[in-house]
């Protein structure tokens, strides 16, 4: 948990892994701290005060809320990224038990995101800058071992890692070339979609194999207004075979390969209160499926079980390591 400069030199390739070794599911970027608070119905004046009923702390951040996704579901994931150096960073570690993780401790406060639930399933967030600012692409590269076939890293939030977002689009390469197959959540960025955002982006989906991202995304890197044409103009950034994941929230998800779309439909969960990390479990549930070898369809479903599996718990610090693994498993 050693800190690393902020400058970007690719270290030596590690020898390559055995084809016996196991798939890995490395998972690299954001890990922070989340306070949940809720419901609010009605934006309170400034200077008054509003007691909420329910909340909740706990780990955050995209790479966090997957890698508890994967515990939750039995697996044994890799998660890469960072913390502060102050108390509520050994107290996020806490939270992390279960999970191996290489987390560089940055000197700074440990980034927190406040997050409070409104009456309709509207969402605000207030994050800290924090150490976000400070993980380093060396650091990524010096925990990443190399992988046997079938493994995936999946990299989120790019856009709140300024050190990583840097050399982003060679940091995908990199793991490329270690045997990973790339997995990308891009998030939303906080300059929103510019020119240079739009070019930018198109660089880093030039290395994915799964582009996870939601509706509105997919349309805003696309740069139109219609789901159906903006799905073929993303894959088409894409490397050949690259799967495009469109995450439709209740509605279910699309997948998008060789030109075909494949729809799975779900119905909304019942007294949701918590969708703060919806996509976050659904990429897991995905992902960890396809780890398992299932097609696109049965990967679907799966990440859309998991996501419908964690939602409706609260606290979910209460789910037990294993106890939705039959999220992963087939249907009839």
């Amino acid at each position: 948990m050693t800190d690393a400069p902020a400058r970007f030199d690719p270290l030596p390739d590690p020898p390559p892994a055995s084809p016996a070794d196991p798939p890995r599911f490395n998972i690299v970027g954001d890990v922070s701290v989340d306070l949940v608070l809720g419901t609010l119905d009605g934006w309170p004046k400034i200077g008054t005060e509003r007691l909420l009923p329910r909340s909740e702390l706990r780990a955050g951040g995209s790479a966090a809320n997957s890698a508890l996704a994967a515990r939750h579901l039995g697996l044994s994931p890799h998660l890469i990224g960072a913390i502060g150096d102050d108390d509520l960073a050994q107290w996020l570690l806490l939270q992390l038990s279960g999970i191996h993780v290489d987390l560089q401790t940055c000197s700074s406060d440990t980034t927190m995101s406040v997050g409070l639930l409104h009456t309709g399933g509207e969402r605000t967030f207030f994050t800290s800058c924090g150490h976000l600012q400070h993980l380093a692409p060396e650091f990524v590269l010096r925990h990443l071992p190399p992988a046997a076939p079938g493994s995936i890293a999946l990299f989120t939030a790019p856009f709140l890692l300024p050190g990583l977002r840097e050399r982003f689009a060679a940091l995908l390469a990199q793991a490329a070339a270690r045997g990973y197959q790339i997995a990308l959540d891009t998030g939303w960025p906080p300059e929103g979609w510019t020119p240079q955002v739009h070019r930018e982006v198109a660089g880093w989906l030039a290395h994915c194999d799964h582009l996870l991202v939601n509706e509105l995304e997919t349309m805003s890197i696309a740069g139109d207004d219609s789901l159906e044409s903006a799905v073929r103009r993303v894959a088409g950034l894409l490397k050949p075979g690259a799967h495009l994941i469109v995450k439709l929230g209740a509605a279910g998800a699309l997948g998008h390969v060789d030109g075909r779309s494949t729809l799975h439909v779900t119905q909304a969960a019942a007294d949701v209160f918590d969708t703060v990390g919806a996509g976050d479990s659904f990429n897991t549930g995905y992902l960890a499926a396809r780890l398992n070898r299932a097609g696109l369809s049965d990967a679907l479903a799966a990440g859309c079980r998991t996501a419908s599996a964690i939602l409706p718990r609260f606290p979910r610090k209460r789910i037990a390591a294993g106890e939705l693994a039959h999220c992963l498993q087939p249907q009839p």
